[in-house]
């Protein structure tokens, strides 16, 4: 995530970037502290090496049941993954969205989850 000049980008888990003003235009300063952020890195630092192992798993053709199993486990982790951002984005984001009556930040959030959901 990035900002500049009141702008807020997100990729979403389907590499949609979305990008929406919190207001910060009219000069208050606020910057967004999201105090998962390393866990998220951790987090998909490792999904993307458990994914790599899953490619290795398949390039020497092993049982399709056991790729199937740790692709659920990549799945399942994820998941979890988007679930803390989404708890960040709501705790610091849309709190700070609401006290400013922005309704634009609260709309891209629905839509968000409503992908994150699918």
């Amino acid at each position: 995530m990035s900002e500049e000049m009141g702008k807020h980008t997100h990729v979403l888990e389907d590499g949609t970037i979305v990008e929406h003003s919190h207001g910060h235009e009219h000069g208050h300063g606020h910057t967004h502290s999201h105090q998962h952020t390393k866990s998220v890195l951790n987090r998909l630092s490792r999904a993307i090496g458990h994914l790599e192992s899953i490619k290795r798993m398949v390039e020497s053709g092993r049982d399709c049941s056991e790729v199937l199993i740790q692709l659920s486990a990549v799945k399942s982790a994820i998941n979890n993954t988007g679930k803390i951002i989404l708890q960040d984005h709501i705790e610091h984001c849309i709190v700070d969205a609401v006290e400013h009556g922005d309704m634009d930040a609260i709309k891209e959030l629905e839509k968000a989850i409503d992908r994150f959901m699918k």
